[in-house]
């Protein structure tokens, strides 16, 4: 634009400096101060196609360099992009491109305690999920930096990768960008989906095979092996749970949703934290408020253990008469498997739809039964630490049958409020041995147990 303006004054200049030098010569005629203007006149012209000449050649000179400075800036930052792919270090998104990506967030794929998750696709056509951080304030800072800072650097085959970030605003929601998987959660591949069910659209569901279940449950081990031994810092998921356990194309499990984790260093024994984790997959001593480490991610596994065979909740309420005032029961799954397995009838816990396919091998059924309740004690010296648990699904490890435990201690926080013998003040406690052989009873007339301070999840 300051070119072609600067072209029109010099036009400009040079036709007034003809158009004197025409009235010179009709006014002067050819005397001696007309040739004096003449040659003024002549010489400013030759300044003017001067300056025109040597400054378009400079515009010229100057659009190539810029040119040439703006390809090898592209080249850089693609070579740049490509490097931080190849590192596995997460790209930071301006909020415009989340917005594009997921069409205004309108795909819901699902949604949780701590925000939805929305299906996107980048501008170079790669398909994502977009993860929304609902929670405001230092709660919302808090889960999206411990996010960010356990998986940004870890590279791990069963480990969900994370693409990239978007603060937004200060007060707003912070989003995640993870690779996407068709597939979905493990819940919907393991559990009964009712007619009407939540999973929508976006969710597909099915009952896997026990080969698929015994390879997803080796998968999620090492994916935990590597969290707890392979890193610098011991990283402490928290939050292990089918929902939390994704699927790609070929079912190969990854643990995803690492909002809640926490890194302890080699030396720490365990950390102190507030009781938020999942209701029905929190081991004894977080719920004692005695703190946390790797053994309550391997009380958890166990738990996941057991649903993936028996493909049932771990805790299931049951029903007694239809007046509200009545007593209801809840059916403890892992209690039903150990005294399955004293009495040798494991088969009677395995998901029925497996059983009348008649695919089980019954010595991985055996192996893997033995792993969960290993893993379930309730005192956390006992459990294995998840790379000897990794070896015994492999069969490198020979595997004991477990100590029989009494279970006394059952996870009142995997049953939500209104059924799980809360008293009038909202403290959970637990209640004294199951008076039946299957089913633990809650009553609100004795506890010998007390717990507060928790945050249900």
């Amino acid at each position: 634009m300051e070119n072609r303006k600067a072209n029109i004054i010099a036009i400009l200049v040079v036709i007034f400096l003809i158009t004197v030098l025409l009235v010179a010569r009709f006014s002067l005629k050819l005397s001696n101060h007309f040739y004096l203007i003449c040659g003024a006149d002549i010489a400013a012209i030759l300044a003017v196609v001067t300056v025109v000449i040597v400054r378009q050649r400079f515009h010229t000179r100057r659009k190539l360099l810029e040119s040439r400075i703006l390809s090898e800036g592209r080249e850089l930052r693609i070579e740049y992009s490509f490097l931080r792919k190849v590192a596995g270090v997460p790209t930071k998104f301006q909020f415009k491109e989340l917005d594009k990506a997921t069409d205004g967030f309108k795909s819901l794929l699902g949604k949780g305690a701590s925000g939805s998750v929305f299906k996107g696709v980048l501008n170079d056509g790669t398909a994502v999920a977009v993860k929304r951080i609902e929670g405001g304030g230092e709660q919302g800072e808090k889960e999206f930096k411990s996010e960010v800072s356990a998986i940004a650097s870890i590279q791990h085959v069963n480990l969900v990768r994370l693409v990239g970030y978007c603060k937004g605003p200060s007060k707003g929601p912070r989003y995640l960008v993870y690779e996407f998987f068709p597939k979905g959660s493990l819940d919907n591949w393991i559990f009964c989906k009712k007619v009407g069910s939540s999973s929508g659209p976006h969710q597909p569901h099915g009952c896997l095979s026990w080969n698929l279940r015994y390879r997803i449950a080796l998968d999620v081990a090492k994916a935990l092996s590597y969290l707890h031994h392979d890193c610098r810092s011991c990283i402490l998921h928290l939050d292990i749970k089918p929902e939390n356990i994704l699927l790609d194309a070929d079912f190969r499990a990854l643990v995803s949703d690492f909002g809640l984790s926490r890194l302890k260093g080699k030396e720490e024994s365990r950390i102190v934290t507030n009781i938020r984790g999942t209701r029905g997959y929190l081991a004894p001593e977080w719920l004692l408020e005695n703190g946390v480490s790797e053994k309550c991610d391997v009380y958890s596994f166990g738990m996941v253990l057991l649903e993936i065979i028996g493909g049932r909740r771990n805790i299931v309420a049951i029903e007694q008469g239809h007046d509200k005032k009545s007593k209801k029961r809840f059916s403890y799954f892992p209690k039903i498997v150990n005294e399955k397995f004293r009495d040798m009838k494991l088969m009677e816990v395995v998901d029925q739809r497996l059983v009348d396919n008649g695919d089980i091998d019954e010595r991985q059924l055996t192996r893997m039964v033995c792993v969960a309740l290993w893993c379930i004690q309730e005192i956390p010296r006992l459990r294995p630490s998840m790379n000897i648990v990794v070896e015994m699904l492999e069969g490198r490890v020979a595997v004991h049958d477990p100590p029989d435990t009494q279970m006394l201690v059952v996870d009142l926080l995997s049953i939500n409020d209104d059924e799980s013998g809360i008293v009038e003040d909202g403290t959970p406690r637990f209640g004294p041995k199951a008076k039946r052989k299957n089913d633990v009873e809650f009553s609100v007339s004795a506890y010998s147990i007390t717990l507060s301070g928790y945050s249900g999840r």
